[in-house]
C-alpha cells in the first residue's frame, strides 16, 4: 500500500501563520505525520493492481470452470446413453413384436373374408 504525501514544513508554517508557537506547530505536524505512517491506505495504483489480479483470477476460474461444465456434459451424456441402452433395446423388441403381432392378425382376418 502507498503511503500518503504529507508536508511537514508547509504544515508547521501554516501553523505558525496562524499563531501557534514553534514547538507546538512541530509537535503537531510530528503527531499527524505518525498518525498518516500508522494508517494503511490504498493507492488508486494499489486498486488499479487489484482490479487487474482479479480480472485475471476471474477469467482464470471462468475458463476452469467451462471445462468442468464440459467433462461434467461429455459424463452426462456418456451415463445417460448408458442407461437409455437396455430402455432402447426394450423398445425395439417391442415395436418388433407388435409388428408381428399386427400381421397375424391382418392375415387372419383377411383368411376369414377371403
Amino acid at each position: 500500500m502507498g503511503a500518503v504525501a504529507f508536508d511537514t514544513l508547509k504544515f508547521v508554517k501554516t501553523l505558525e501563520a496562524a499563531g501557534v508557537s514553534v514547538p507546538q506547530a512541530e509537535a503537531i505536524s510530528f503527531a499527524v505525520r505518525e498518525a498518516h505512517e500508522s494508517v494503511d491506505v490504498a493507492t488508486k495504483r494499489d486498486l488499479k493492481e487489484m482490479e487487474v489480479g482479479l480480472r485475471h483470477d476471474t477469467k482464470e476460474m471462468e475458463a476452469n470452470l467451462r471445462h468442468d461444465m464440459k467433462v461434467m456434459e461429455a459424463n452426462l451424456r456418456h451415463d445417460m446413453q448408458k442407461e437409455l441402452a437396455p430402455i432402447k433395446a426394450d423398445a425395439l423388441l417391442t415395436k418388433w413384436m407388435l409388428g408381428v403381432l399386427l400381421a397375424g392378425v391382418t392375415s387372419l382376418i383377411l383368411k376369414a373374408f377371403f
